[in-house]
């Protein structure tokens, strides 16, 4: 710190804070450029501990020390606070630097198995729903790949029966996964035997 010169002390009227800014300015250059590695930092703090100065000048109490001492507490803190803001910034960075954006071909991509999760779970209500012959008929069919006669002779059934239950399954199905807009293309539930 520079030996104590007489200083006028920090006002809020324009012209005596003006006296007060370039008697100090120096200094608190001086101050800051000790602390950081950029010119554009050190300017950029280096107003901001004078905005901070301009706005406080009536806490400024001359019983208390001289008015560098007083602007050093306030560049101190200035420095303070940004040094505290950018730790948490290198800290945020750090925590989602491990994590990539998505792009738009990434959010359609879950967008879709969103799509498709929603619709498994409303053909797994819809199925869990169905009455338990038509839910036999059709778990025998299209999950262990047996042919409607196969199914028929394992429930102990006729085919004709065996082939309405399986109809009716799946038009429920149907209905509760895509309502009266059924796609046309064939589902597992279609391709039975």
């Amino acid at each position: 710190m520079p030996a104590e010169r007489a200083s006028a002390p920090p006002t809020r009227d324009p012209a005596g804070f003006a006296v007060f800014y370039e008697q100090q300015f120096d200094t608190v250059l001086s101050f800051v450029t000790r602390r950081v590695d950029s010119a554009h930092q050190a300017a950029d703090l280096t107003a901001d501990i004078f905005v901070a100065a301009l706005e406080g000048a009536h806490t400024y109490d001359p019983r208390r020390g001289a008015p560098t001492a007083w602007l050093y507490g306030i560049a101190r803190s200035v420095l303070y606070a940004h040094y505290n803001g950018t730790a948490r910034e290198r800290s945020t960075l750090a925590r989602i630097s491990g994590q990539r954006l998505l792009g738009e071909e990434a959010i359609g991509a879950i967008e879709a198995r969103i799509d498709a999760a929603r619709t498994a779970r409303q053909l797994g209500a819809a199925h869990a729903a169905l009455s338990p012959p038509l839910r036999e008929v059709l778990d025998l069919v299209a999950l262990d790949a047996l042919s409607v006669s196969e199914a028929a002779q394992a429930l102990g059934i006729t085919a004709a029966t065996a082939r309405v239950r399986l109809h009716r399954a799946r038009k429920a199905l149907r209905s509760a996964a895509w309502g009266h807009r059924a796609p046309r293309e064939t589902t597992l539930l279609e391709t039975a035997p």
